[in-house]
C-alpha cells in the first residue's frame, strides 16, 4: 500500500438544517485497502459516503480525495471513482449490456470501447449469459452484480459501496463478497458502509465504528474485538420477559454481562466454562450458545445498544 492516503478527512461535518449527520470525523484511507464504515441506520455512514463521492458538499472541515478538493475539483475526482449506491438505479427497460454501455458513454468512452468493457465486466461478475436480458426480471443478487459492473466501466481507482448486500440472500452475498475480494486483489481501493458485522469482518482491512455521526472506534476487525470484547460470548435465552429477573442468577460469571430484550450475554474467554458455572448455580435457560465475539459485541460495548436497534 502507498503511504500517501487516498482519502483524508479532518473534522468533517455534514449538517442538514439543525441536524448534524456527520459530527467532526477524522478518516484516512490508503491506496489498495478495503475500508469500512460500520454502524446502524442513521449513524452518518451514507452522508459521509456522499461527501466522498462528491455529490454532497461538506458543511465544515477538510476533505481531500486523490489530494484534490471535492468543492472545486469534483468532476476530476468523479472521473476516477466508481459508486455502488444503496438502490441499484438501473434502467429496467434496457438490457444488461446496454445499461453498462450507456454508463460508459457518460465518461465519453468510444462505443466500441464501451462494448469491450461491458463484455469484460459481465464476465467478471458472472453474467455473460444475461447480457441481452432486460433488467426487470433479474434477481436482486444479479441486479446488484450489474450495478457493480456498471460502477467499474470507467476503470476506477476507488470504489464506493453503500450497503452493498442489503436485502440479498446469503448465497448472493457470498458471490458479491468474492467479486469484491477479487477487485481488491486487482488494486482497487474499496470503501464501503455496512451494518452487517460479518460483512465488515470479511471485507475490511480497517474500519471505523460510527454512532450518532461520530467515530467511536477505529482499527482492524480483529483488533477491535480484542480491544473491546472477550474471546467468546455465552448467549442465554430464558422465557420471554424474564431476562431481567434471571440476570442476577448469573451475575459475576465471566468478565461482564449484558441483558438484552431477547437474551443475556456473558462475555468470557472460555464460554464452555462460563456455561458450566451457569448450570452449577442451578440456572436453567431455555437455550445456550457459545460463540466467538463479533463486531456487534464491540458496538454493544461502545454504545450500549445492538447494531440492529
Amino acid at each position: 500500500m502507498s503511504t500517501t492516503p487516498l482519502i483524508v478527512a479532518r473534522g468533517l461535518v455534514k449538517r442538514f438544517g439543525s441536524f448534524t449527520a456527520v459530527d467532526g470525523i477524522d478518516v484516512e484511507v490508503h491506496r489498495g485497502e478495503s475500508f469500512g464504515f460500520l454502524g446502524p441506520n442513521g449513524a452518518g455512514k451514507s452522508s459521509t459516503m456522499r461527501m466522498i463521492g462528491c455529490v454532497s458538499p461538506r458543511t465544515d472541515g477538510e476533505l481531500r480525495i486523490f489530494d484534490m478538493d471535492p468543492a472545486t475539483q469534483g468532476k476530476q475526482i468523479r472521473a476516477r471513482i466508481g459508486v455502488v449506491p444503496q438502490a441499484d438505479q438501473l434502467d429496467e427497460q434496457l438490457t444488461v449490456q446496454d445499461n453498462l454501455m450507456l454508463y460508459g458513454r457518460y465518461f465519453d468512452l468510444p462505443r466500441a470501447e464501451c462494448r469491450r468493457r461491458a463484455a469484460e465486466l459481465l464476465e467478471f461478475v458472472q453474467l455473460t449469459d444475461r447480457a441481452t436480458s432486460k433488467i426487470e426480471p433479474l434477481s436482486g443478487g444479479m441486479k446488484r452484480r450489474v450495478t457493480i459492473a456498471r460502477s467499474l466501466v470507467n476503470e476506477p481507482e476507488l470504489l464506493l459501496l453503500d450497503e452493498p448486500t442489503t436485502g440479498l440472500d446469503p448465497q448472493a452475498r457470498h458471490v458479491l463478497w468474492d467479486r469484491l475480494y477479487r477487485l481488491k486483489q486487482r488494486g482497487v481501493t474499496l470503501v464501503l458502509t455496512t451494518h452487517y458485522m460479518d460483512e465488515a469482518e470479511q471485507l475490511c482491512d480497517r474500519l471505523v465504528v460510527m454512532d450518532g455521526g461520530r467515530i467511536v472506534a477505529e482499527g482492524s476487525p480483529r483488533s477491535l474485538i480484542e480491544q473491546h470484547s472477550t474471546r467468546e460470548v455465552l448467549e442465554l435465552r430464558y422465557p420471554a420477559g424474564t431476562n431481567e429477573e434471571r440476570a442476577p442468577d448469573v451475575a459475576g460469571i465471566g468478565d461482564r454481562s449484558e441483558v438484552l430484550p431477547d437474551r443475556v450475554l456473558i462475555y468470557a474467554h472460555d464460554g464452555e466454562a462460563a456455561l458450566a458455572e451457569v448450570h452449577a448455580r442451578g440456572s436453567r435457560p431455555e437455550s445456550a450458545l457459545v460463540r466467538r465475539s463479533s463486531l456487534e459485541d464491540v458496538f454493544l460495548r461502545l454504545t450500549g445498544r445492538s447494531l440492529v436497534d
